[in-house]
């Protein structure tokens, strides 16, 4: 018997289909997401490109596979460039290994180049990684680094209330309470990085109201400000405001998460950057994630664009 190759269609992101994607997300990961979630994260209006990707439907138009990025805004060498983060590769169970990654992959990096975008990086897993190098002649420049504290001597609060869901509602207003005092209004901080001299990612107003497609907090301890996110831990994205209080910074930190009833605070730094170094002196590292990037033909040089966990669309 001989297998047809499947039949499919092609069709580039856009608000009239963007709520596929969450029909395809379903299909991939076997749990649903917030219905407007895509459409918040691919609002990149501010930028001056937006929706950036293509879809790939079978014969009943139902969705199949993504591949798309997320136009972001770079500071690199004292300029403002038109960039865009690798995101949100999936394809259906049924449909791997058919070569559609690579095929919505191309046309998505062209379809970058007509928009004006300079260069693409993402941060893929160990499984990816070989498709991105190996098939679509993405470069390395380096690996992030994880560090993972552990917060002793809690009640594990946040995995009862993922044990027993009804008692979110009343661990979500103890949080609230719990942080008042320590909120700082901003949705965001600015790019440490780009203080310790490096290029990387353009925090600007109209980012950080971007950037709020993902329930994140800023919390003021003395004069740095610490952008965090709680969810299966506490993530912290950037920290600035940096100077001799470091230790003054993650006691406090720990205090919260333990009163959070959080059981680890996690944080990843490209290496060289200061926040690296103030960790590293301190905490374990481990290997994170692969940090990577697409020339689209202007010959830009990566080696001095780093990153915090703040730069990753996860965050």
């Amino acid at each position: 018997m001989i297998n047809e190759t499947p039949k499919y269609s092609i069709k580039r992101l856009s608000i009239e289909n963007i709520n596929d994607m969450a029909q395809l997300h379903a299909s991939v990961y076997s749990h649903a997401i917030a219905p407007d979630f895509f459409l918040k994260k691919y609002d990149t209006a501010y930028t001056g490109a937006k929706y950036i990707g293509y879809i790939a439907y079978n014969e009943l138009h139902e969705p199949i596979a993504y591949y798309g990025v997320i136009p972001t805004l770079l500071c690199y060498n004292d300029r403002v460039i038109l960039a865009a983060q690798s995101a949100d590769t999936m394809t259906h169970p049924k449909f791997r290994n058919t070569g559609l990654f690579t095929e919505l992959a191309k046309k998505t990096y062209e379809l970058c180049r007509n928009e004006g975008v300079l260069l693409v990086f993402g941060f893929p897993n160990q499984n990816s990684l070989p498709g991105f190098i190996n098939k679509l002649d993405w470069h390395m420049t380096e690996t992030m680094d994880r560090f993972t504290i552990p917060v002793k001597e809690i009640i594990p609060l946040e995995k009862l209330v993922h044990k027993y869901p009804f008692f979110k509602p009343a661990y979500t207003r103890y949080k609230s309470w719990l942080l008042k005092k320590y909120l700082n209004l901003q949705p965001g901080v600015i790019n440490s990085v780009l203080t310790d001299g490096y290029n990387g990612v353009f925090r600007d107003d109209n980012y950080l109201r971007y950037k709020t497609y993902s329930p994140t907090q800023v919390i003021q301890i003395k004069k740095s400000a610490v952008w965090i996110k709680l969810r299966n831990g506490l993530h912290i994205g950037d920290i600035s405001g940096i100077t001799d209080n470091f230790d003054k910074i993650m006691n406090k930190l720990s205090g919260l998460a333990r009163k959070l009833g959080v059981a680890e605070i996690h944080f990843h730094a490209s290496p060289q950057t200061k926040l690296h170094s103030l960790f590293v002196q301190r905490y374990q590292p481990i290997a994170s994630f692969p940090v990577i990037f697409k020339d689209l033909g202007y010959d830009i040089a990566t080696d001095s664009i780093k990153f915090t966990f703040a730069d990753i669309d996860i965050f």
